[in-house]
């Protein structure tokens, strides 16, 4: 077994159809972020800069097949969202404006 294999970890839930907005692809382009370690990250349940109440809220909706939110601050004045829908069927990286 290689050293990837050994540091990969299991994802929680499926993400579905994977899109971005305009605006969250100009960011993450003009901040080279790769849209990838976003989904990762939001699919091993690292929920981002949420406070502990909605990351609760997150391990719930893991349960009950509720949507999952997570919220990664770039900046002090900019923020992506990753939504995952209830039903898994898709997630979405988007600004907050963009809602």
């Amino acid at each position: 077994m290689t050293t990837q294999e050994t540091n990969q970890v299991k994802p929680l839930f499926a993400l579905g159809k994977t899109v971005a907005t305009p605006g969250a692809l100009v960011v993450m382009q003009g901040m080279g972020i790769s849209p990838l370690s976003l989904l990762s990250r939001h699919q091993q349940g690292d929920w981002g800069d949420l406070d502990d109440e909605d990351k609760a809220e997150n391990e719930a909706s893991l349960k009950e097949n509720f949507r999952i939110f997570s919220s990664y601050n770039l900046t002090e004045k900019i923020k992506l969202w990753v939504i995952t829908e209830a039903d898994r069927s898709s997630t979405t990286i988007l600004l907050p404006e963009e809602y």
